[in-house]
């Protein structure tokens, strides 16, 4: 179940506040053995041994047979704030070893129940899930009355934001929800990397800035370049994974300025913007990361 970008609602009392960790989503398996999963069903068990380890051992104690508990994958910074950097550099790793672990360790933040012991919990409030979450005593961070000033707090302590849960939702897997209002400080949006501009100077021979999509009934439309966010290794990176999805025309629908490099509409990344312009673009675009949690179609207006 996904949750609406928005503002909190005016109606706070029915609903409970979560902190909005800078992750990804996860499902964790336990029926006989521990496997872990993303959005898309990928399995990421082998990419994030840590958690199988150390969610095993809760389980182990939780007496029960099998559960299904949705949560967030988060890689905590020195000051143990979220750091979504840190997590890009465990995201392509299929199978990291020691060292990597030891390094850059990965946390599951539990916040949602939806099978305990073969029975569904799907279509039982929000509130109750919850509840039977916290009794198991797996770890989840807890949830917050709407009237709190959650929002204020993580503000303060240089946290995304927060998301409002309706306390008698149901939970519906695949949909996004008004019942559950995604609120950030930082703007951020998914788009579609469809080429790139050839960089100059100390990028030259590389990439200069990226160029942008979202997906409309048109196609995808061009919403600007990003050229800001980026480390001389992560351009590396990105120019690897690019070259071998170069075309020779344009995968955008409506024209694009200058003289550019065009590649398959295969990877989705993430930016932090000020604001759409009239023209839908992005204004003030800095480049956040590879998502590779998600899939292009996913990515529209």
């Amino acid at each position: 179940m996904l949750a609406v970008p928005g503002e909190l609602p005016k109606d706070r009392a029915g609903y409970g506040l979560e902190v909005k960790w800078d992750g990804i989503r996860a499902l964790l398996h336990l029926d006989g053995g521990l496997r872990l999963t993303g959005r898309h069903g990928a399995d990421y068990t082998r990419r994030y041994p840590e958690i199988s380890v150390r969610e095993a051992k809760t389980a182990a104690g939780l007496g029960v047979k099998s559960v299904v508990i949705d949560g967030e994958l988060v890689a905590f910074d020195p000051r143990g704030r979220p750091s979504f950097t840190r997590l890009q550099r465990r995201m392509n790793l299929t199978d990291p070893g020691p060292a990597v672990l030891r390094l850059r360790p990965i946390t599951f933040l539990p916040f949602d129940l939806l099978y305990l012991d073969g029975t569904p919990l799907l279509d039982l409030p929000y509130r109750d899930r919850r509840g039977l979450l916290d009794e198991l005593d797996a770890g989840a961070p807890p949830y917050f009355p709407g009237e709190s000033d959650l929002l204020a707090a993580t503000r303060e302590q240089g946290l995304e934001g927060v998301v409002a849960k309706r306390l008698d939702s149901p939970y519906r897997p695949g949909e996004r929800s008004p019942w559950w209002v995604k609120v950030k400080h930082l703007r951020t949006t998914e788009v579609v990397v469809g080429g790139w501009k050839p960089g100059k100077g100390r990028r030259a021979g590389g990439i200069g800035s990226l160029l942008m999509g979202v997906f409309t009934g048109e196609g995808l439309r061009y919403v600007g370049h990003v050229g800001t966010g980026f480390t001389d290794a992560a351009l590396g990176e990105l120019y690897a994974l690019l070259a071998p999805l170069e075309i020779r025309h344009s995968p955008f629908g409506d024209p694009v300025p200058w003289r550019n490099r065009w590649v398959r509409p295969d990877l989705v990344g993430e930016v932090a913007y000020t604001m759409w312009t009239d023209d839908l673009r992005l204004r003030h675009p800095v480049w956040r990361g590879l998502r590779p949690d998600k899939i292009p179609a996913e990515v529209t207006l």
